[in-house]
């Protein structure tokens, strides 16, 4: 029996592991809340039908063509007169499930689409609006019906895209903020997946708006630093990433900046 008031190795080694176990338990709840904010990883959906190829995305293509102008802003007072025709769209994707049996690019496609197209949606709904950040949740409400599924614009991006290890989708994503990469007035299509994902991350890292590369004290989007892990997948560095598209390339190890974020409707008005 050890005399009151002292302390033993063994009363460390539990105040150790009790501490130990408060540190692991507050991490899992971080992380359990990160989780949250980000999208429902384990958003559940209807078994795919294996028989089922993948949708068109004609009609998406057709409405970007209509409403969304070459440098991407978009006419949301034209596109709520064809407000009908984007929720014929999204019934269609509903009943498409993505499975195996789809290629990488018709699975990219898809979801690219899908929340590009529920993005519009969302901002139709609550339309005149200033900024997609008025509306309340817009990226954690579950909108987007998948089968019998529902999921959010989060889970698409976070738990389901972000997941298939393709860093350009960051160029293709639009939020309908100006310092978004912009919509372009042309759906994503499997069979050119590549060129066009090719084309957007070299337009928006070039676009002076958005990226300010030039020079000696570069400036970049913010989202290169929210998604910095997505860009240096494998052990490269986010300037080698970006070399691979700036006109002018930047020295290995330079000090990036990073702009302010322009959270204003990327409307045509």
């Amino acid at each position: 029996m050890k005399a009151p008031g002292t302390t033993t190795v063994v009363d460390v080694a539990k105040a150790g592991a009790r501490h130990t176990l408060m540190r692991l338990m507050a991490f899992l709840a971080l992380f359990g809340a990160l989780q949250a904010c980000h999208g429902n990883p384990e958003a559940r959906l209807p078994a795919p039908d294996p028989a089922q190829e993948a949708p068109s995305h004609a009609q998406w293509d057709s409405l970007l063509q209509a409403h969304v102008s070459a440098d991407g802003l978009v006419d949301y007072a034209g596109f709520l007169q064809d407000r009908h025709r984007l929720q014929a769209y999204l019934d269609h994707l509903s009943g498409y499930i993505p499975g195996q049996h789809w290629s990488r690019e018709e699975t990219l496609a898809y979801y690219i689409n899908l929340y590009n197209a529920g993005t519009v949606a969302l901002i139709l709904e609550h339309y005149p609006v200033g900024s997609i950040k008025d509306i309340r949740s817009p990226w954690g409400k579950r909108r987007l019906k998948l089968g019998d599924a529902t999921l959010s614009l989060d889970d698409v991006e976070h738990g389901i895209l972000r997941k298939m290890g393709e860093p350009r989708i960051h160029f293709a994503l639009n939020c309908a903020s100006f310092s978004c990469p912009k919509l372009r007035p042309e759906a994503y299509f499997a069979d050119r997946l590549e060129a066009q994902l090719e084309a957007a991350a070299r337009d928006f890292i070039n676009d002076p708006l958005r990226n300010r590369a030039a020079g000696g004290r570069p400036e970049l989007s913010r989202i290169f630093k929210w998604y910095g892990a997505d860009f240096t997948q494998g052990g490269g560095t986010l300037t080698g990433f970006l070399n691979r598209y700036l006109k002018t390339p930047l020295p290995e190890g330079t000090t990036l900046r990073y702009l302010p974020y322009d959270w204003s409707l990327n409307d045509i008005r």
